[in-house]
């Protein structure tokens, strides 16, 4: 059994060391431990770094892509290079090490093939009280999106199982932790959250400048999600909203026809006519979408296929 480590990283010279050292060299269960950082565009000595520490891979990028790019460059060479297991943790030494044990035992006792490290938000001293309350918010509206029961959908420090990790797809280009959530969701992949620990703050988030930018930002990638996933639903319910405010409008001009006074409300009986239309041309979108959504489903699945012939033409060479 081989668990691989990824890191993602951008100009982390500062803090590499620490997290490196940090690391669990060994676990029960594994054979094998290699750790991967993602260089994504630093302009410091993070790669240097990384090998003189003995990191025993590196992907890098000529410039910045992101953090979604970045992780998915990662699974990418995790499976490449035949890992079974992938942690992915933060190079700012947020988490603590040594609960990479906690993320894979899941995983090693084939109860899960996706776990999510749950932090404990109240008492982490470095969070402000908005900052807690967004982020209860936040994993709330992921969990009515995924129909999960993941408590912390922000956290980054997760392990994949190999048969997890090959269905992985962020389209996003900004965060992964929202989207690869609400698609396992809808893999039906099994999922669990274990409670681990973090370490104090050792610099500012570079994910988001404030705490609305980032509600801004992962708002979107929510609702994307959500309409890729779950088009119908989507389409539906704002088609159907818009379909019985016409059907409300045309019950009152009813009324008001039937006690005479219709003859004054000619602009309500146009009023739902558009309601009405517009209504029912969203519910068809909806259904298209959902074709559409259908055809994703398949070309996921080729994906799946092409990456497992691939991964294992990588291992045995």
């Amino acid at each position: 059994m081989k668990l691989i480590i990824q890191i993602p990283c951008y100009n982390e010279e500062k803090t590499l060391a620490v997290t490196y050292e940090d690391l669990p060299k060994q676990i029960d269960g594994i054979d094998e431990i290699e750790y991967l950082i993602i260089n994504d565009g630093s302009s410091d000595r993070t790669v240097e770094v990384a090998r003189e520490l003995g990191f025993h891979h590196v992907v890098s990028f000529k410039r910045n892509k992101g953090l979604a790019k970045g992780f998915m460059a990662g699974i990418d060479a995790c499976l490449h290079f035949g890992a079974d297991i992938i942690v992915n943790t933060d190079a700012d030494n947020q988490y603590c090490g040594a609960d990479i044990e906690k993320l894979v035992r899941p995983i090693l006792e084939e109860k899960a093939d996706m776990v999510i490290g749950e932090r404990p938000i109240n008492e982490t001293e470095h969070f402000s009280w908005k900052k807690k309350k967004f982020q209860y918010m936040g994993s709330w509206v992921v969990r009515l999106a995924s129909g999960t029961k993941v408590p912390d959908a922000p956290s980054g420090f997760r392990a994949y199982s190999r048969e997890a990790a090959l269905r992985l797809n962020v389209v996003n280009e900004y965060t992964y932790t929202l989207e690869t959530i609400i698609q396992a969701g809808h893999n039906k992949i099994a999922m669990t959250s274990v409670p681990i620990r973090t370490n104090p703050d050792t610099r500012e988030s570079r994910l988001f400048k404030n705490m609305w930018a980032y509600m801004k930002r992962s708002a979107s990638v929510i609702i994307r999600s959500f309409m890729m996933y779950k088009p119908l639903k989507f389409f539906g319910a704002i088609g159907s909203i818009v379909f019985g405010l016409g059907l409300i409008s045309g019950i009152r001009f009813l009324v008001y026809f039937i006690i005479g006074d219709g003859s004054g409300h000619i602009q309500s009986l146009i009023l739902v006519a558009v309601l009405m239309m517009l209504g029912a041309q969203i519910i068809i979108v909806g259904l298209q979408a959902d074709i559409i959504a259908a055809n994703r489903k398949m070309l996921e699945d080729i994906q799946y296929r092409v990456r497992k012939i691939e991964c294992a033409q990588s291992v045995e060479k």
